[in-house]
């Protein structure tokens, strides 16, 4: 048998190991440092703004639903993701299982689907809530948004779903390294040592049907916005309505320059220094979730009024149960 045919095992291992950050490996638990930071503020950020949509009745209307969808996508984007980065850095435990790689990969594609779903539909939102005011309860009623929110999640799930079947019944032969952080779709694929076209093909479709399609809503939906706030006879009015559209128009573009910039990369980018790459492919898994909460939360009154609501509540809490143990102990 030759050496050639010897090494051919047509199955999948049980582990793969991470590699992280190639070429930046001595650097890798301080770059984690940022990492966590950004991972515990979006996590903090999402959760709060969760809590707030669920038990504030005010807050149950079409812009701070999708708000809590985008919320609940962002956690598990980001979940998904950051605590098996985190531990390849700083704790060196590089092995995932197969299985769970696949399963990785599965929610890291299917919810940046729905994230980018979810944008959309914050975007058709704002649309009929400016240019339709008067129709805006009536056009997006609950059951609609949960209509829309279902059919967001079903189409992630159902284009996303084929990425882990096809890579599950290639043939890897003695390839263990993944050349990231994480499992992506096209890092593990380019472990097979089979015919990868059918992968590679599909995952063209998917990016351009999804990123295109949505891109497409969202870019037309603040054109028409952007009209109507045109015609606005306040100059007051006007700018604030610009600065509103131009944050919102900076998070959705934080979200979809670095997946492209990823997915491009992984294709035709040879010439990208590797620890970019993998650099920018953390980051935009990381990156949105932590920015969300700022511009869709803090920027939006009645859910800031509400955080500092909480927080004066809390803290008067504080100061009442110190005043309790201090007179306890008196």
């Amino acid at each position: 048998m030759s050496p050639l045919n010897a090494s051919w095992t047509p199955s999948h291992p049980s582990f793969f190991l991470l590699v992280g950050i190639p070429g930046l490996e001595r650097v890798q638990g301080w770059i984690a440092i940022p990492l966590g930071i950004m991972y515990i503020a979006a996590t903090l950020g999402n959760g709060t703004i969760l809590y707030l949509v669920k038990t504030e009745p005010s807050l149950h209307e079409p812009m701070y639903l999708f708000l809590a969808m985008l919320a609940l996508t962002d956690l598990v984007l980001s979940t998904s993701t950051v605590p098996k980065t985190l531990a390849v850095f700083w704790l060196g435990s590089r092995a995932i299982g197969f299985h769970i790689c696949l399963a990785q990969m599965f929610f890291i594609h299917a919810f940046s689907s729905v994230e980018s779903g979810v944008l959309m539909a914050m975007a058709l939102d704002r649309y009929v809530a400016i240019c339709f005011p008067l129709r805006h309860s009536s056009i997006l009623s609950l059951p609609v948004i949960m209509k829309l929110g279902g059919l967001i999640l079903l189409r992630g799930v159902v284009l996303i779903s084929p990425f882990s079947f096809l890579a599950s019944r290639l043939p890897y032969c003695n390839h263990r390294f993944i050349a990231h952080s994480y499992c992506e779709h096209m890092a593990v694929v380019k472990l097979v040592c089979g015919n990868t076209r059918v992968n590679v093909v599909y995952g063209l479709f998917v990016a351009f049907i999804v990123v295109g399609f949505d891109v497409f809503v969202i870019a037309t939906s603040y054109a028409m916005i952007l009209k109507a706030v045109l015609k606005l006879p306040s100059s007051e009015a006007r700018l604030k309505a610009f600065g509103t559209c131009a944050s919102h128009i900076c998070v959705i573009l934080s979200f979809y320059i670095p997946a492209l910039f990823t997915f491009l990369t992984h294709r035709f980018g040879h010439n990208v220094p590797h620890h970019v790459h993998i650099m920018v492919a953390i980051l935009y898994l990381l990156v949105p979730p932590t920015l969300n909460p700022i511009v869709y939360g803090v920027k939006t009154k009645t859910i800031r009024d509400r955080v500092f609501t909480m927080c004066l509540i809390s803290g008067g809490q504080r100061q009442l149960l110190c005043h309790k143990c201090l007179a306890e102990h008196s």
